[in-house]
């Protein structure tokens, strides 16, 4: 099945509402889990912030955590910074306007850099991927999770009913166009050999998520 590009910004209120109203507790606790077991600590960036969800995952469980989420679409952010300022862990969560694929931050910035579920969205990650390597320190933590492309417009349509058949049509609509604009992992592999990321690995975690992902190193 070839990929069928979607906007890269969710930037209107009806998507950033829709995708807010969905339930996202499964898969952000596994994410939280991965990065558990890749070894992220201290402060880390997270591309694609969306809602603001993972930065306050992030922040109750480790205790050293610092995290600055950016994102592109200021309607996302604004469910972003309500839950931020609602949470107990405020004072360590930072949230910026900012595109992925151009990152104003110092090279070698973040102990841990992790973005879920935005890599679909961009038409040539390359410039995002060596981005998110660039500000990662040596030996640091990275986790970038996305959906991966099914195989076959009946394998999408088997996916959503299965994972949002009990959500609003809108929302099953997004996340069907999610699934076509999505890399395969074999894809993936080869965008992290090109960006650079050669300690990089790409791991299947679900019958629609991947991983591109390197642990942190212990001295």
């Amino acid at each position: 099945m070839e990929r069928v590009l979607e906007p890269e910004v969710m930037d209107t209120v009806e998507e950033a509402d829709s995708y807010e109203a969905m339930d996202h507790s499964e898969p952000n606790q596994a994410f939280l889990g991965r990065l558990v077991e890749l070894g992220a600590h201290g402060r880390m960036l997270d591309i694609g912030t969306g809602p603001g969800h993972l930065p306050v995952l992030v922040c109750e469980h480790f205790a050293d955590a610092e995290v600055v989420g950016i994102d592109l679409a200021r309607k996302m952010l604004v469910h972003a910074e309500k839950r931020r300022v609602e949470s107990a862990v405020a004072g360590r969560i930072e949230l910026k306007v900012m595109d992925a694929k151009d990152l104003a931050f110092e090279d070698a910035s973040f102990d841990a850099v992790f973005s879920n579920t935005i890599l679909h969205h961009i038409p040539d990650p390359i410039p995002f991927l060596k981005a998110a390597w660039r500000v990662l320190k040596p030996g640091g933590a990275l986790l970038i999770r996305d959906l991966f492309r099914p195989e076959s417009p009946e394998r999408v349509a088997e996916l959503v009913a299965l994972h949002t058949g009990e959500e609003a049509p809108y929302a099953q609509e997004l996340f069907r166009a999610s699934l076509c604009a999505a890399f395969t992992p074999g894809e993936l592999e080869e965008l992290a050999r090109e960006a650079g990321m050669v300690e990089a690995e790409v791991a299947v975690d679900t019958d629609r998520h991947m991983s591109l992902q390197v642990a942190a190193r212990t001295y």
